[in-house]
């Protein structure tokens, strides 16, 4: 396996193994009212976590690799008022899924090597990778603390004790 492939693979590992398993987790545990509630007006709620993570990932790598428009508009991510139905926004995280995978999969070294203009920032394609991968963990992270703080629960995210 290439270098190109093992980061190809770490990346559908972390975030459509892990994170996207986490955060339908915490879809499954929280009622429609908690997945759009907000612990202060400087946080964002789930929902509005889940809308930004759509719109990061769509953006760096769809406008990136695969050159396709960037139609993100980051600000509307964060609106209280969208207030989806879970249902929907389960859809948007399994179509974005759909459509990032093909992307990905066809990534070549020259690819890797890249310059790319995505928003401010010029990054090469491994960078785009290493972003989309933390900052879709990060968020996780604070969806799963919205998830624990609202239904006082454990996760349960590793089913094995690592003692």
């Amino acid at each position: 396996m290439s270098l190109e492939e093992y980061l190809i693979a770490e990346f559908k590992k972390r975030v459509f193994e892990e994170s996207y398993s986490r955060i339908f987790k915490c879809l499954d545990l929280i009622s429609e009212a908690e997945l759009w509630s907000k612990p202060n007006a400087n946080s964002n709620s789930i929902g509005n976590l889940i809308l930004h993570l759509h719109g990061n990932m769509r953006q760096w790598i769809c406008t990136s690799f695969a050159e396709k428009d960037d139609v993100r508009k980051r600000s509307e991510e964060f609106i209280a008022s969208i207030q989806m139905p879970k249902k929907e926004l389960e859809k948007l995280l399994l179509d974005l899924k759909a459509e990032i995978l093909p992307i990905i999969d066809k990534i070549s070294s020259q690819d890797m090597l890249s310059e790319y203009k995505v928003q401010v920032f010029k990054e090469n394609g491994v960078s785009i990778l290493v972003h989309v991968i933390e900052h879709f963990s990060y968020h996780t992270g604070q969806i799963a603390l919205l998830t624990k703080l609202n239904c006082n629960k454990d996760l349960e995210f590793y089913p094995f004790s690592l003692e």
